[in-house]
C-alpha cells in the first residue's frame, strides 16, 4: 500500500484532472453497486446553481445524507474475503456530484462511506487499514473542495475501542465532523456495553453520528421481504433505524451518554409516525423492563435527529411537529435517486425560521460550519 502522503497527493492531483479535462473521477470498483452513471458532458462543470431562498431570503443547503466511495480501498482488501464488497454503497467523487448540488441548490453536503461492509473484517489490522484510506480519500476530497464538503469517518465498531481510536484521528488531524455507523454489528445492538468507548469519545468530542441502516437483516428471517416493491430496502431500512432508536432509548444508552447527537436516515424510521407506542410501552406493558430515565419523545427534543427523507410536504411538517424544528435536518442520499426534499422544506406548513433550521441552519451549528 501506498503510504499516506502519495495517497493524498493522487487523490487531490486527480480532483484538479477533474476540472482541468471535465472528465469524471470514475470509481469502476463502484460501478456494480450502484446505479449506472452515464458520462458527464464536458461542460457539467458549469451547471447553473440553484439558489434557495426562504420569505425571499437566500439561505445556505446542508446535506447530511450523501454517500461516496474511495476507489483505493480495492487495492487494500485484494485477495481477502472482503473483496467483493469493495466499492459497495456509493459513487467515486467527481465534477458530476457538483454539478448534482448546483441543479438541487445544495451548497454543502456531508459525506459518508456507508454499507458497513468492513464490520465483516476480524482481522483489526486490516480494519484499520481499510478505515484508514477511506478516510484519507475523503479528507483529500474536502480539502480540494473546502467550500462544498466536510465528511463523516466510518469506524470499525467491531473493535469498539479502535472505532474511538479512529473516530479521535479523523476529527482532530483530518477535521472530519462525525462518524458515520450502521444499525447494528453482525447483529448485535449497539446499544450493547461493548460500545461504550465509541459512544464516549463522539460524546467528549461533541460530533454528529450518522445512523444508516442497511436492510434490517438483524431483524427479519432469510426471505422474509421478498418480492415486488425491494422491501428490503423500502420497508427494512427504516425498521432497522426504528430499532437502532428503540433500544438505545429503552436500553439506557443515550442516559448514559446524554451529550449525544444522533441522527437518523430516512426520517428516522417509523418511529416519529408511531410515537405515541413507543411513550406509553413502559407503563402499559409489564414485561416491558425499560431502564430509560426519560419519556421517548424527551430523548427525540435533545439527541435524536432524523433527516428530511419522508417527500412531502405534510411529511416535513409531521416531522417538524413531532419531533421539533431543531431535531430535522436535510438529506438527499445522493447519488441515489430519491425525490428531492428541498421543495418538500419550502412548501410544508411551517414557519420560514423552521424551513431555514431544516434546510441548513440545524447543520451549520451541529457540524460546525463556518
Amino acid at each position: 500500500m501506498r503510504n499516506r502522503r502519495q495517497f493524498v497527493k493522487a487523490v487531490v492531483g486527480a480532483t484538479a484532472g477533474i476540472f482541468a479535462t471535465g472528465n469524471r473521477f470514475v470509481d469502476s470498483v463502484a460501478r456494480g453497486a450502484a446505479e449506472p452513471q452515464a458520462a458527464a458532458p464536458a461542460q457539467t462543470a458549469q451547471t447553473a446553481r440553484r439558489e434557495v431562498r426562504v420569505g425571499g431570503k437566500r439561505v445556505k443547503v446542508v446535506d447530511v445524507h450523501a454517500h461516496a466511495t474511495v476507489p483505493e480501498v480495492a487495492n487494500i482488501v485484494k485477495g481477502t474475503p472482503l473483496e467483493r464488497n469493495a466499492g459497495g454503497g456509493g459513487r467515486a467523487l467527481g465534477a458530476d456530484r457538483i454539478a448534482e448540488m448546483d441543479k438541487r441548490g445544495i451548497d454543502v453536503q456531508a459525506l459518508d462511506i456507508n454499507a458497513f461492509w468492513w464490520y465483516a473484517a476480524a482481522d483489526r489490522d486490516l480494519a484499520t487499514k481499510i478505515v484508514q484510506v477511506q478516510d484519507e480519500g475523503l479528507a483529500a476530497w474536502c480539502k480540494a473542495h473546502p467550500d462544498r464538503f466536510v465528511a463523516f469517518t466510518s469506524p470499525a465498531l467491531q473493535f469498539p475501542d479502535l472505532a474511538a481510536q479512529q473516530l479521535d484521528h479523523a476529527v482532530k488531524n483530518l477535521g472530519m465532523r462525525g462518524a458515520a455507523i450502521g444499525g447494528h454489528v453482525a447483529g448485535v445492538s449497539l446499544s450493547d456495553p461493548k460500545f461504550d468507548p465509541f459512544w464516549a469519545k463522539a460524546e467528549e468530542l461533541g460530533v454528529l453520528v450518522f445512523m444508516h441502516p442497511g436492510g434490517a437483516e438483524n431483524v427479519i428471517k432469510m426471505g422474509g421481504l421478498e418480492g415486488k416493491g425491494d422491501l428490503g430496502n423500502i420497508i427494512g431500512n427504516p425498521l432497522e433505524t426504528t430499532l437502532f432508536f428503540s433500544q438505545l432509548i429503552f436500553n439506557g444508552t443515550l442516559d448514559k451518554f446524554p451529550g449525544l447527537k444522533i441522527c437518523g436516515a430516512h426520517g428516522g424510521g417509523y418511529l416519529p409516525s408511531y410515537l405515541g407506542r413507543t411513550e406509553v410501552a413502559c407503563d402499559v406493558r409489564a414485561n416491558a423492563k425499560c431502564v430509560n430515565k426519560k419519556k421517548p419523545d424527551e430523548y427525540f427534543h435533545q439527541q435524536l435527529l432524523v433527516d428530511s427523507m419522508v417527500f412531502s410536504p405534510e411529511g416535513v411538517r409531521h416531522l417538524v411537529a413531532e419531533l421539533g424544528p431543531s431535531q430535522v435536518v436535510y438529506g438527499t442520499d445522493i447519488p441515489l435517486v430519491w425525490p428531492d426534499t428541498i421543495d418538500a422544506i419550502l412548501g410544508a406548513q411551517i414557519p420560514d425560521a423552521q424551513k431555514e433550521a431544516v434546510l441548513g441552519g440545524n447543520l451549520i451549528k451541529l457540524l460546525k460550519l463556518s
